[in-house]
């Protein structure tokens, strides 16, 4: 039985009725309605085609087709609670095991991130036996209640910073108060750390862990300097803690090099707790935490049985298992070491040209431009960014100035290309104080069909 379809301007009028209005939709002022999406591309109810360049979630591509079909077949073979005996979520923890350091070896399987990171701050707890955590300023680690207390891009915003929360500051070599003409950034913002112990400690606080995406997302599209991860972990397990890495937005493959973006740091490098979401299932509900067995054994310890009704049931082991399948197959790690380094030479060749890009940084497909109103001062330009973000784009950091690139990892290099040329046309228009031009200006590509009739031409779900 179809569904029924509404007009975009019903559909709109219907969500503001029933959907709680802190769910924001992108493009606010004129949302898209998006019915159908293949690969990196996302088609509105018109036909017309829209580059996405922010669904990391969607991480081998919408609809994959192996994926729907791993789907289907396991749905229509069984889909239980996981507490029964099935092969799916071993051989799913085996396949992840072989991807990671051997010291993570016990895996524990959820819904989405903002469960991984709750499950990991109780572990974290748990083993320790200490209840503080430290975390990068900007940082945001879920939208649990737990999570919004470690997170500052969420906690400043509402209720404050508890006692039992430590802020370090954001290693950011571009804003930040040790920048890229540091003789060694990665060990002076290390210090920072040091330091927030050492005050913690002088009030009888003890710390648990220290959270941080191995790549700050919503903090900027940051880059660590060389030897920070590696050095702070030093620091916070001399304290009692352990290191969590949240690899929510930046693992599996995103910074092409690397399967997991914690290994940039160094083969000698490894964190106690890795957390897994997002991209595990392509969009479908599961995450996972990765962490080791003295840690495991703490936590079973408590005398408390720790059960998930879904995660890790065999719908999303099949379909997390298909995602690795495709990966591999599709070579998508190499091809975001080449599209990435393209798309980055690229943006920096129009940071040549348009003295509104202050910095071009990124690794894979994780890139950041950071517009600014000038070099000298590095002012964020703010309101500038928030024109970039009609092109299917977003923006993030402090100041909302960042537009980042986080797109599906099948991302081509004709991609990369088509949306540099309208970020060209687009700054070259800011530049020119073209106001009204400013508003019509879209992606120029045309509606996949001209016959509104012609739907059999959108591809195939």
């Amino acid at each position: 039985m179809a569904l029924e379809v509404f007009h975009k301007d019903e559909t709109l009028q219907m969500r503001r009725k029933l959907i709680g209005q802190s769910c924001r939709l992108f493009f606010s002022r004129d949302p898209v309605k998006i019915v159908r999406a293949r690969g990196q591309y996302l088609y509105d109810e018109n036909g017309m085609q829209y580059l996405d360049c922010i669904s990391n979630v969607q991480h081998v591509g919408h609809c994959h087709p192996s994926l729907t079909q791993a789907a289907a077949a396991q749905m229509d073979l069984l889909n239980s609670n996981t507490r029964f005996l099935h092969d799916n979520i071993v051989l799913y923890a085996d396949r992840l095991a072989a991807t990671l350091p051997k010291k993570l070896c016990v895996f524990y399987f959820v819904n989405s991130g903002s469960e991984a990171n709750d499950l990991a701050l109780r572990l974290a707890r748990q083993y320790t036996r200490h209840q503080d955590v430290i975390v990068l300023d900007h940082a945001y680690h879920g939208h649990l209640t737990s999570l919004i207390d470690i997170s500052p891009y969420k906690f400043r915003k509402l209720g404050g910073q508890k006692e039992w929360v430590h802020v370090a500051p954001l290693p950011d070599t571009y804003h930040g108060i040790y920048r890229e003409d540091h003789p060694d950034p990665g060990q002076a913002y290390a210090d920072t750390m040091k330091s927030l112990i050492d005050e913690a400690h002088k009030k009888g606080r003890k710390i648990s862990s220290f959270f941080a995406e191995s790549l700050p997302s919503v903090g900027g599209q940051i880059i660590f300097p060389t030897g920070y991860c590696k050095r702070v972990a030093e620091y916070v397990r001399e304290a009692g803690g352990i290191y969590v890495a949240d690899e929510i937005q930046t693992g599996f493959g995103r910074v092409g090099s690397h399967f997991w973006a914690f290994q940039l740091q160094g083969e000698d490098f490894c964190p106690d707790i890795v957390t897994m979401g997002k991209p595990i299932g392509n969009g479908h509900p599961i995450a996972c935490v990765a962490t080791t067995e003295e840690i495991a054994t703490a936590f079973t310890a408590n005398g408390v049985e720790y059960f998930n009704t879904f995660g890790g049931n065999p719908v999303s082991c099949a379909i997390g298992l298909a995602v690795l399948d495709v990966i591999e197959k599709e070579d998508l790690r190499g091809n975001a070491v080449r599209v990435g380094g393209h798309l980055k030479q690229l943006l920096l060749q129009l940071q040549t040209k348009h003295p509104l890009i202050g910095d071009v940084r990124g690794v894979g497909l994780f890139i950041g431009m950071e517009l600014v109103k000038d070099r000298a001062s590095r002012k964020p330009a703010t309101e500038e960014a928030a024109h970039l973000e009609r092109i299917v784009m977003s923006t993030d950091g402090p100041w909302d100035s960042v537009i980042k690139f986080k797109p599906p990892m099948c991302f081509s290099i004709e991609d990369a290309e088509r949306v540099c040329t309208c970020i060209d046309q687009i700054l070259r228009v800011m530049a020119a104080k073209m106001s009204t031009h400013l508003q019509k200006c879209v992606m120029p590509w045309t509606p996949i069909y001209d016959n509104p009739f012609a739907r059999d031409t959108l591809p195939k779900m």
